[in-house]
């Protein structure tokens, strides 16, 4: 017997190694060189330019939207899709990403679908910043059925010691700015099968609420990743705090940023609900502070500022090619919750 024999082929897996270091060189970046294939991976902090740094770690997943890029056999933007999850965790806390790993695990390994997520990974590093430094490629039959696999990903940040974000940065009367997101993003894919299953739909069919693009198009479009647009803000020490729009949606993460006292006011008419998120409410039914819990609702990250700072800010992300606006400001928070939802009732709806 071989290994193969019992379903592990080392050379296929060699061979995905040497197809994918290609896509590890483009991200080289400072403090990285961006080879693949020894035991573990190093990176250089002091090349990277920091002095004293914290460093910052953050590992997710992409969750249950695999099984529609399985079924629409769409693999690249969940490579994107994995990176941004983690690196924008890490910007959240202020910090600049550095490198990241993955770990692709399947039953059988498929490797023109392995080498087609690596190279969406090589693109989120791209996006990010970071240095693809390494990663694991499991071949586990009898773990994972055929045709199924799963994905992890790891990244690694830092700021300079007391540069970090902190709830003693936000106060009252800051200003909170919405920056979009580009969809779904990674988080609710659950309940959106339901709903698609629901409505009747594959992903090849067309998109009820977008003509021009397919159910595969609109609910695999890839997460953004805000490098570019928070960056520029965390080195000229505008902003005061950052939410990444993740499972909670916007009932639950952004009051994991800013004091105990405060809470978030958001004026719902200062945006209108995109038209993928109304059609999902329309055909699931969904009660609106359900979809605030669930989705990100066009939302991917809010940041705080102060309100002297608010326009000028929102120039500098707008700049960086993303939509932003003031979405609300801190206040006291008293007896009220730490999210209100202000004119809920006149949320405008695509």
């Amino acid at each position: 017997m071989t290994y193969r024999d019992a379903g592990v082929d080392i050379d296929a897996g060699d061979a995905l190694v040497n197809r994918i270091s290609s896509d590890a060189k483009r991200t080289r970046r400072a403090g990285a060189d961006g080879s693949l294939g020894g035991f573990g991976a190093l990176f250089d902090l002091k090349a990277a330019g920091f002095t004293d740094p914290i460093l910052v770690a953050a590992t997710d997943g992409v969750g249950t939207k695999l099984e529609l890029a399985r079924q629409a056999q769409q693999y690249r933007g969940l490579g994107i899709d994995l990176v941004a999850m983690c690196a924008n965790d890490i910007l959240a806390q202020g910090a600049a990403p550095l490198f990241f790993l993955d770990y692709y695990a399947t039953g059988a390994l498929d490797s023109d679908q392995a080498a087609d997520v690596i190279a969406g990974i090589a693109d989120g590093c791209l996006l990010a910043g970071a240095a693809l430094i390494g990663g694991e490629t499991a071949e586990m039959p009898g773990v994972y059925p055929d045709g199924g696999f799963d994905l992890a990903g790891f990244c690694v940040g830092a700021a300079e010691r007391g540069g970090l974000l902190d709830h003693g940065k936000t106060a009252a009367g800051q200003m909170a700015i919405a920056i979009s997101s580009s969809g779904v993003h990674s988080n609710g894919y659950s309940l959106v099968r339901r709903i698609l299953e629901r409505a009747g739909l594959t992903p090849a069919d067309q998109a009820p609420f977008a003509p021009n693009q397919t159910i595969a198009d609109a609910f695999l479009a890839p997460t953004t990743i805000y490098t570019k647009a928070v960056m520029p803000l965390i080195r000229n020490h505008m902003a005061t705090s950052i939410a990444h729009i993740t499972g909670g949606g916007l009932v639950e993460n952004p009051q994991r940023v800013f004091a105990d006292h405060l809470a978030l006011d958001i004026n719902m008419q200062s945006w209108a609900l995109p038209p993928l998120f109304s059609w999902m409410q329309d055909i699931g039914q969904i009660d609106d502070r359900e979809l605030l819990r669930t989705f990100n609702c066009g939302i991917g990250m809010i940041v705080t500022v102060d309100a002297d700072d608010c326009d000028q800010a929102i120039e500098m992300i707008t700049a960086a090619g993303y939509t932003a606006w003031p979405v609300g400001q801190l206040i006291e928070r008293d007896d009220a919750p730490p999210v209100r939802f202000n004119h809920l009732e006149h949320w405008q709806k695509a």
